[in-house]
């Protein structure tokens, strides 16, 4: 009776399953007019956003049941899904090899740079300064500019013809690397991501961890990455039709990507900058483009072969440029072990300046 009362207030589920229903009834009449595809859009978008909250709520229980960094990491890999299953969907549809690795690229600058600095200033703001343990924001680095590099700088120097080969060798390695880094995050190197003086976020009175039925948490929240998907499909014939009738790049779609699958990690990194919790906003906004790197990567590029897609991951000049500074701001502000106000506004006028070159 309680799962059923819990069901019941499940409201994201059933605002997505009756979207779900009344969008595909209405959708050969909305499709065919500028203004209904607008509205098709709108509506559909703020219900992924709906969902995507659903999905970071119900990540933060099992994070709550099992504790850092196993929380954190449940909900990058929340994310990360979601942003696979939408990636796959619009490349099915939009056929546009640029699309996942502009919402790569678009994923990183918001992680790093939106979400980071947002959560650096409004932290700074209220505390001054906030530590974190500096061997995560280490390691987090390091893995970034390997993966990166390898993946996404290193293919504009090879030959055309060695291309598909050199991503099929990448699906090992990053699955590899991937592996050999979560055991080293919840085994031998657990206390990199953690940091001691962390403020709890409840007594014993308020905090009943072994109370919260951890079952059900997750399959609401494959639930939802589920509508999410579906709701996805639907969003990509608005959006293609949207970005096509007002001539807007089509990198405002991989951006809309961002902003979905990112969407949970913002809303827990700022809530946990409010709570002087800076190593789960490190830990999230970080290890979310990490995980962004290293498993949307070999994902796309196997459905890409499956499917005989053609797919592009190198990135252009501007794109290179900056995710190095991004990169290298970073290496310089991270090295220390405390954030602030300062450190936060850098990253965020580099996510301004990403926002800016999105129309130029």
């Amino acid at each position: 009776m309680d799962i059923l009362h819990s069901l019941k207030k499940e409201y994201s589920l059933w605002l997505s399953l009756v979207s779900v229903i009344v969008i595909t009834y209405f959708e050969h009449l909305l499709s065919a007019t500028s203004i209904g595809n607008l509205i098709g859009l709108g509506v559909i978008f703020v219900v992924i956003i709906y969902s995507a909250m659903a999905v970071a709520h119900h990540a933060e229980m099992l994070a709550q049941k099992f504790g850092e960094p196993y929380g954190t990491l449940i909900l990058t890999m929340s994310a990360v899904i979601v942003e696979i299953v939408i990636i796959v969907i619009m490349m099915m549809h939009a056929h546009n090899p640029d699309l996942a690795k502009d919402t790569i690229y678009s994923a990183i600058m918001l992680d790093i740079n939106g979400l980071l600095g947002l959560a650096a200033i409004i932290g700074g703001l209220k505390y001054g300064e906030q530590p974190y343990n500096v061997d995560s924001s280490n390691s987090y680095l390091s893995m970034l500019l390997v993966a990166i590099g390898i993946a996404m700088v290193l293919p504009e120097f090879l030959e055309q013809q060695y291309h598909m080969r050199f991503m099929m060798f990448n699906v090992i390695v990053f699955i590899m690397l991937y592996a050999i880094f979560t055991r080293v995050q919840l085994k031998s190197h657990k206390y990199f991501f953690e940091y001691k003086d962390t403020p709890n976020e409840c007594d014993e009175e308020h905090c009943h961890h072994g109370e919260i039925n951890a079952w059900y948490h997750a399959s609401i929240l494959v639930l939802s990455i589920v509508f999410i998907g579906i709701l996805a499909e639907i969003l990509s014939l608005f959006m293609n039709h949207t970005l096509q009738h007002f001539g807007l790049p089509l990198a405002i779609g991989a951006v809309m990507v961002a902003v979905i699958s990112a969407a949970p990690e913002l809303i827990t990194a700022i809530r946990a900058a409010i709570d002087n919790r800076m190593q789960t906003v490190i830990n999230i906004a970080l290890g979310a483009s990490l995980a962004t790197v290293l498993l949307t990567i070999p994902a796309v590029i196997v459905v890409s072969y499956m499917m005989n897609l053609e797919l592009n991951l190198s990135l252009t000049p501007i794109q290179t440029m900056m995710i190095s500074l991004t990169l290298l701001v970073s290496m310089v502000n991270f090295n220390d072990g405390e954030t602030n106000v300062l450190e936060g506004f850098l990253h965020f006028i580099l996510f301004v300046v990403f926002c800016f070159l999105l129309f130029v």
